[in-house]
């Protein structure tokens, strides 16, 4: 049997940490899931995943990420039951996260944090996938093995005005619904 659950999405609250009678740390969130496609309106919809961690991990989640916070998750689907005070059986289904990534730079995290406290708690994502300060992608490795198109040295083809990647320094735009998640 398989049981195996993949997501990527942003936290829409902070995670809640509390800790068991047997002093287990438990985190409950919940995630954000965009759609692979727009509706009718051309608005891309959500899914809210409720999601629930346990021990050391739980604590570092909780720790490391906030309302708005891009993360990466690899778990399993669960349903439990209980009874409610009213005496009604109430069912959940819940994702058991295993791993997490985070999926941003922590500055980028902490700009959109300051923005949010700047617009009196909304969440706005005024990133547009630009990293520019923080330029991940500019200090790649240099290949030591020359391609078909480039016969100079590698250092070279990051000067090429036909590469896509090379941003010269630039800020690169890239849209919320130009990325896959």
């Amino acid at each position: 049997m398989i049981n195996r659950v993949v997501l990527t999405g942003r936290l829409t609250r902070d995670a809640e940490l509390r800790y068991t009678s047997g002093g287990a740390a438990v985190a409950s969130f919940t995630l954000a899931v965009n759609r692979q496609f727009t509706n009718r309106n051309g608005e891309r919809e959500a899914d809210f995943i409720n999601c629930v961690m346990w021990r050391k991990a739980a604590e570092n989640f909780t720790n490391f990420t906030h309302k708005g916070s891009l993360v990466g998750l690899d778990g399993r689907v669960q349903t439990r039951n209980y009874e409610n005070a009213e005496g009604r059986r109430v069912y959940v289904t819940e994702v058991v996260v295993e791993n997490f990534s985070l999926l941003e730079p922590r500055s980028a995290d902490e700009r959109r944090q300051n923005n949010n406290q700047n617009a009196g708690g909304s969440y706005q994502n005024n990133n547009s996938g630009n990293f520019a300060n923080n330029k991940p992608f500019s200090q790649a490795p240099q290949s030591t093995t020359n391609s078909a198109s480039s016969n100079g040295p590698a250092s070279s083809a990051n000067n090429n005005p036909n590469d896509p990647f090379a941003n010269n320094g630039e800020s690169i735009d890239i849209s919320d619904d130009d990325l896959p998640f």
